[in-house]
């Protein structure tokens, strides 16, 4: 099958600065893709690559979809090189589209159907970190939320230890609780972090659920990571470890048994990406990487597909940025 290939870039500025270990992220910026069949069918597409989490750059990604002509085949889409992850997710999720036929037509004049949750999957509501997290959770919980993922490892540990207590006397009860350290500790820091939550669980004086603490060490601190999961109660997940499908089948081929979180937007092929969910069970959350809609849908039918043991996805990020229905109309035509 051929298809006619465009693409624009775009840009959204977070409403305020996400901040992370990584530092400071003001602007997201990735790629929108179209595909004509013969037919007429219209398949959407996305790529929204974060480079220091382990994707291509966009540099990368405009320059692999410059090079293509303005008619691409069915061979082109599934030979992207796996150094491209978010390339193959974009090109492929719009090939699907494109196949069922779905939302492609319409989607152009109003993408608002694609920002109704799915209402098969439980979502995690991203917090702010530091001390902006004690405003902003109960917002979230009138919006529906019981599973927050609070980031750490950005300012001092004896600091967020302290803000860590007033949270978790602050959230309602049977509320879930994740900590996101995107490799912002030390050794001896994430050995505190894990001890502390064994301790609220051991005493049971707080009705909240520490569900898990996500990716403690950085990535080259595996077996480290592997120590951890074993030692102690409080779960670990693991997120720039299996940022692509190689990272994933290497840490799972090295004795990671614990909770993959996925980020579809990057790992790569989600027809690749099935095969290995389903050939070898693990236990995932899927989670967001600040995409449009347009990837969005993509990734949670994905999530919907591959999900188990009923964990919330972390696509709950909607508050980062001003929401604008035609945006998608006014990119395509204005360029």
């Amino acid at each position: 099958m051929r298809y006619q290939f465009e693409f624009r870039p775009y840009q959204r500025r977070f409403l305020r600065s996400l901040t992370t270990n990584h530092g400071k992220w003001d602007i997201r910026e990735g790629i929108i893709l179209r595909l004509t069949d013969e037919s007429g069918k219209i398949g959407w597409g996305e790529i929204a690559p974060i480079s220091w989490f382990g994707s291509e750059t966009l540099e990368q990604a405009l320059d692999f979809c410059s090079q293509l002509s303005g008619e691409i085949t069915d061979e082109t889409i599934f030979s992207i090189p796996d150094e491209l992850p978010a390339c193959q997710f974009g090109f492929e999720s719009a090939w699907e589209m494109g196949s069922r036929g779905d939302e492609g037509d319409n989607l152009i004049t109003s993408n608002s159907s694609l920002l109704t949750p799915n209402s098969s999957l439980l979502y995690s509501g991203l917090l702010p970190a530091g001390e902006a997290a004690l405003n902003q959770w109960e917002t979230l919980w009138q919006q529906g939320y019981r599973t927050f993922k609070w980031k750490i490892g950005v300012d001092a540990i004896a600091d967020e230890l302290k803000i860590f207590e007033s949270l978790i006397h602050t959230l309602p009860a049977f509320t879930k609780l994740r900590l996101d350290a995107n490799g912002g500790l030390s050794y001896e820091e994430a050995n505190l972090w894990v001890r502390t939550c064994d301790n609220l669980k051991a005493n049971g004086k707080v009705p909240l659920e520490i569900e898990f603490i996500e990716q403690p060490l950085p990535v080259e601190q595996f077996q480290q990571m592997l120590e951890l999961s074993r030692s102690y109660e409080t779960a670990i997940a693991i997120d720039e470890s299996v940022a692509t499908l190689g990272q994933l089948a290497a840490c799972h081929q090295q004795g990671w048994r614990g909770i993959f979180v996925i980020k579809p937007g990057i790992v790569g092929s989600p027809s690749r990406l099935r095969t290995f969910c389903h050939q070898h069970q693990i236990d995932t959350v899927f989670s967001s990487v600040f995409e449009t809609a347009i990837a969005r849908l993509a990734a949670l039918q994905l999530a919907a597909e591959l999900s188990r043991n009923n964990r919330a996805i972390g696509f709950g990020i909607d508050h980062f940025f001003e929401q604008e229905e035609t945006w998608l109309q006014s990119l395509w035509k204005d360029l």
